[in-house]
């Protein structure tokens, strides 16, 4: 099952993650939740990886339709939007929406899951336009 719809971008982490935010924040997502990944594996376990960011980007209007459809839903919220260094590219991936309606089989979830797409897929082309 493919999960992640991804883009590689020719810029540097640090001004991608800047553009990611911009791109989600015009198609209506905000980001409730940062995790950089790299500082944290670094203090915790002292090791090293690649830049490497984790950003928990919220749409609230269909954050709440999906979770007026299914309560537990909320284990897959918010959608999460990786931004890394890969090779001497930046990738940028997004958890392709379309999972939580394959995970818990609940069709109602649909529109919610196609609109969320759209919206992930506008940003990313966003940020391919750009460059």
């Amino acid at each position: 099952m493919r999960y992640a719809r991804t883009v590689h971008l020719d810029i540097g982490f640090a001004t991608a993650v800047c553009r990611v935010r911009e791109a989600l924040a015009e198609q209506g997502f905000g980001i409730l939740t940062e995790i950089d990944v790299t500082a944290t594996l670094k203090a915790k376990l002292d090791q090293d990886m690649e830049d490497y960011v984790i950003l928990g980007a919220c749409n609230p209007p269909l954050a709440h339709r999906a979770l007026e459809t299914d309560r537990a839903i909320g284990l897959l919220l918010p959608c999460n939007v990786v931004v890394r260094t890969d090779g001497d590219r930046t990738a940028v991936q997004a958890l392709d929406p379309n999972t939580m309606v394959t995970l818990t089989e609940i069709d109602a979830l649909r529109p919610v899951a196609e609109e969320a797409t759209r919206r992930l897929d506008a940003a990313l082309s966003t940020l391919t336009e750009d460059v």
